[in-house]
């Protein structure tokens, strides 16, 4: 069965109904309510259409009027810079790191666990759609995002494989070593892409393919990382 789902978004073996009508506003909704009515359209409507959607369809798929849309968000940039905050950053949980961090379990359950966590949250179709119109739009959220996982999972999972191998874990990162666990972070996010951007066939059940794919990952990088190091030295 699949289960990966997060709040509202749907799951794996889901899309948007994208032929739905949009909920309309009601008159005397309360301000907070309707504010987060606006963003939940907002991220539905730039995932379907990309960046370049025009508030003013947006404004009539929820029924309003395009200024008082403005009412709400002084211009477009401001409701895309609200979408960014809503998708990207508040999915992000601290106890995953934590998990990350307990060196008393094994780092393959360790890593397991995160990337299950992660995709649970963050694997939607409209996360990565939206991730993938960002780097086309003009690349400045795309990028804030990729130096937001590299601070949070990139370096922290780069010393916990230090860690794991005896090598020293006060060194500053490098580019190589962030390279090699991007690369793990890249094939677990294109399947994403395969189902939601290309629309190929993926299981529906996608636990056992990223279960296996950080397996072999990381069957892989003991080697790798003993050459960097003696590299650095």
């Amino acid at each position: 069965m699949d289960t990966y789902a997060a709040g509202s978004a749907p799951a794996f073996n889901r899309e948007v109904s994208r032929s739905a009508p949009a909920e309309k506003i009601r008159r005397r909704l309360p301000r907070r309510e309707r504010e987060k009515l606006i963003v939940t359209e907002a991220i539905r409507f730039f995932a379907e259409v990309g960046f370049e959607g025009q508030t003013r369809a947006l404004a009539d798929r929820l029924g309003v009027t395009q200024p008082l849309l403005y009412r709400y968000f002084p211009d477009k940039e401001a409701l895309i810079e609200r979408v960014y905050k809503e998708v990207f950053l508040n999915s992000w949980e601290p106890a995953w790191l934590a998990t990350l961090h307990d060196r008393s379990r094994p780092l393959l359950d360790r890593v397991t666990e995160f990337y299950l966590a992660y995709t649970r949250a963050n694997f939607s179709y409209e996360r990565v759609r939206l991730f993938m119109f960002a780097g086309l739009k003009d690349g400045s959220i795309a990028s804030r995002y990729m130096q937001y996982v590299r601070d949070q999972l990139f370096e922290p999972l780069c010393l916990e494989m230090r860690a794991e191998l005896g090598l020293d874990i006060v060194a500053p990162v490098s580019l190589e070593e962030i390279e090699m666990v991007a690369g793990l972070h890249g094939a677990i996010s294109y399947v994403g892409v395969r189902r939601w951007v290309y629309h190929a066939q993926t299981p529906a059940d996608l636990e056992p393919v990223f279960i296996e794919l950080v397996r072999t990952y990381l069957a892989g990088f003991a080697d790798s990382y003993r050459r960097l190091a003696q590299a650095r030295h």
